[in-house]
């Protein structure tokens, strides 16, 4: 085996028993320090090893061939790869000042401020309630603090909404005149 050191170790023994004794030597052979699962392991990289550098010296000749390499590939006006090359005839100019890096800005729309609805449902002695738009048909909180109007159950209203910790809430909220 190669790498594999082997060593003797003596040991000097008397065995006795009354009147007789035995003198003598016993030499032990030193295990060694590979075991199984080491030498499978070492195999196994070593075999790695001359893999690897097999695929190494292939890649080198097939390039020094000058075949092969990276084909171009071409973006086609869909934005779809194509080996064939575009046709300038099609060319778009375009400025820098015209590309827009990053996320567009929504543009925010004017939208009606107040809202009509009718109350869904209000708890005057646990002071909430909810108020059903008449146009979307959503829900939105409502609490006493909001309210400018006493308000009571089937009651037609209008209301603001601002954004809460949890959604949207009715505020502003006044009984609608008939």
């Amino acid at each position: 085996m190669t790498g594999e050191i082997n060593t003797l170790y003596c040991q000097k023994i008397v065995i006795g028993h009354k009147n007789s004794y035995l003198h003598g030597t016993i030499f032990f052979m030193a295990r060694s320090q590979d075991s199984f699962g080491k030498r499978e392991k070492e195999k196994k990289r070593q075999k790695k090893r001359e893999e690897k550098q097999k695929k190494k010296e292939a890649r080198r000749a097939e390039a020094s061939e000058g075949e092969g390499g990276i084909p171009f590939a071409y973006v086609d006006a869909y934005g779809n790869l194509t080996d064939t090359p575009p046709d300038p005839s099609e060319k778009i100019k375009v400025k820098a000042e015209d590309i827009v890096l990053g996320i567009p800005q929504k543009e925010e729309e004017e939208i009606d401020p107040i809202h009509t609805g009718k109350v869904a449902f209000f708890d005057a002695s646990k002071g909430y309630g909810f108020i059903t738009d008449s146009e979307t048909q959503e829900r939105y909180f409502v609490h006493v603090t909001g309210l400018l109007d006493e308000i009571h159950e089937d009651d037609k209203v209008q209301f603001e909404l601002e954004k809460g910790p949890k959604g949207w809430n009715a505020v502003r909220v006044k009984k609608q005149v008939l």
